[in-house]
């Protein structure tokens, strides 16, 4: 049988009853416009009752509007809710879909800033980790000190809000007992709240008990998922939430989960790592913080999953990323950490490259960019770009040309009719040949340098001489070299690799065609860069050579023809 305290318990005391029928983008103790009449002032307010335990509504421009939920439906229905009760709830049940008459309810509407959840249907309490807890809280706007704690780890007010970080003013809950408690924030102890879907995560910083919950903490908690791009470079596993938003004010990807010592889903990692090219655990250095780091990284290391550790003391003032920024580190400190894992990561390889790297003093070694013709975009970033021709057309000559528009100094060069966008950022430009000889490339090089007006090679120029190198090394070469020098110069340019042939075993190899062109699809996109591929035609026709060529020109934003000039 319907009745009033009933419904109050799976509507959260009437909130879910006002924010059916009552439209518009209200909140909990703000001032609003009623929307059932022509209301100039904001003068309307839904507020928590603790006298009769339920919500009620306050308008200080109509009285008529004065009351609970259940007014409010009688004023809407045009039922008196002394005479018609019963059919007021008997529209609430039907309308809002609580089934009380079949002894369930199903709360709707958990998006709230003030919310108190009650109950949950039965799939979903055997989803959860944790028992749903009921909860009150009262949001309130940062106070001056509170923005100063956030700023001190470098967070702002932007990334509070991106990741849906409150100040609260009081949360009420109850005790494993289920006896109720209320904690009130101070100015001494501040009080914040990580707003998810069906849960709030309470955050202490200064109080003795630092962390609570309310409502259905799943048991994949995961914080800053829902900020991640679609694609990335690079993704860390912090321990906590704090340190997530420390590192996306530096503009790093991260996430955190429940506690460093909780599960980390396979599952999700795999995706995860599709996503990114790196993924790296980056827990407190403390000895707990340190032993979960290395359970976790020898379990998911099957997912090219690694760690990194911070050069901190350890101590409770000095073991996270956010302490890290805290203490006065930079954005760039960062980075360089990073970069010195790399070097460790490709300490062999780049050994192996080493006698490879062209050295301007030191002759011979080799070169590569974004192009236009004629205001027609041609190789764009994230796309690769073909380019063909017989034997004798100039492919080299033109792609000198390219590689010359990048590195240029004067306002105007003569590339061939190209426009190459400037190389200003003096990102990675990088040439890859694997035909001619050190001596051909080099003679190459000494043209490049004189169409762009330079005497000698700039650093982030590296031209690589690839012929002496066996096929399956050469593709491994440039993929992690090109991944070293993305950080190393903050961005990749361009690319070009003067004949993607002789990568795989054979360009009519249709797997090896498919798998090659994929993967380089996938780091243009990874990089942001344009990957330009050279590639001979067939012996005496004009088509590009094999399934490698059928799949070059499927998936490149362009293909350039060089043909022999009368």
């Amino acid at each position: 049988m319907l009745d009033k305290s009933k419904v109050l318990s799976c509507t959260r005391d009437g909130l879910d009853i006002f924010k059916h029928y009552l439209p518009g983008d209200w909140r909990v103790g703000r001032n609003f416009k009623n929307p059932f009449y022509d209301d100039t002032k904001a003068s309307c307010n839904i507020y928590f009752d603790r006298r009769s335990d339920m919500y009620r509504m306050k308008d200080f421009g109509n009285p008529d509007y004065d009351g609970d939920c259940f007014s409010l439906v009688g004023k809407i229905k045009n039922l008196d809710c002394t005479k018609d009760f019963t059919e007021i709830l008997k529209q609430i049940n039907e309308e809002m879909n609580l089934g009380l008459e079949n002894s369930y309810a199903l709360p709707q509407n958990r998006s709230s800033s003030r919310a108190k959840a009650n109950n949950v249907n039965e799939n979903s309490v055997k989803e959860l980790a944790y028992h749903p807890k009921p909860y009150t809280i009262f949001e309130r706007g940062f106070t001056l000190k509170e923005i100063d704690f956030w700023k001190q780890y470098g967070i702002t007010r932007e990334i509070l809000r991106l990741y849906r970080v409150v100040s609260l003013d009081e949360f009420s809950s109850e005790n494993k007992d289920s006896k109720p408690f209320t904690m009130y924030s101070s100015e001494q102890e501040p009080m914040f709240g990580y707003f998810g879907k069906r849960h709030v995560k309470i955050y202490r910083p200064f109080s003795q008990i630092r962390f609570l919950y309310g409502g259905n903490l799943p048991e994949s908690y995961c914080f800053g998922l829902e900020q991640l791009p679609a694609k990335g470079n690079t993704l860390f596993i912090t321990g906590g939430e704090k340190d997530v938003l420390s590192l996306a004010s530096k503009g790093f990807y991260a996430i955190c989960f429940n506690s460093e010592t909780s599960s980390i889903p396979e599952s999700l990692i795999k995706k995860l790592s599709y996503r990114f090219k790196h993924i790296l655990i980056l827990y407190d250095v403390d000895k707990a913080g340190l032993d979960a780091s290395l359970g976790h990284h020898k379990k998911l290391s099957g997912f090219g999953v690694n760690r990194l550790k911070l050069p901190l003391s350890g101590t409770k003032q000095e073991k996270d990323i956010s302490d890290f920024f805290r203490i006065g580190n930079t954005k760039n400190d960062f980075n360089q950490l990073f970069l010195e894992f790399l070097d460790q990561l490709y300490n062999e390889t780049m050994a192996i490259l080493k006698p490879c790297e062209i050295n301007f003093t030191q002759p011979p070694i080799e070169s590569q960019t974004l192009i236009s013709i004629n205001d027609v975009p041609l190789g764009t970033q994230g796309n690769l770009l073909g380019l063909t021709g017989g034997e004798g057309t100039g492919k080299s000559n033109y792609v000198g040309s390219l590689i010359a528009g990048t590195l240029r100094q004067d306002d105007y060069i003569d590339t061939l009719g190209t426009n190459i966008l400037p190389n200003t950022d003096s990102k990675a430009v990088l040439l890859y040949d694997t035909e001619q000889s050190e001596n051909q490339l080099y003679k190459n090089i000494l043209g490049i340098l004189k169409r762009s007006g330079r005497e000698n090679m700039p650093d982030y120029f590296k031209a690589y001489c690839l012929a002496g190198m066996s096929r399956k090394e050469r593709m491994q070469a440039i993929l992690q070299s090109m991944d070293k020098f993305f950080y190393q110069f903050s961005g990749i340019h361009m690319v070009v690799i003067d004949g993607i042939a002789d990568l795989i075993r054979g360009a009519n190899d249709e797997a090896e065609s498919v798998a090659l062109i994929d993967e380089l699809y996938r780091m243009a996109g990874i990089y942001k860069t344009c990957i330009i591929g050279v590639l001979h035609f067939t012996p005496n026709g004009l088509k590009l050579r094999g399934h490698l060529g059928s799949e070059l020109q499927r998936k490149a934003a362009a293909i350039l023809y060089n043909t022999p000039q009368n």
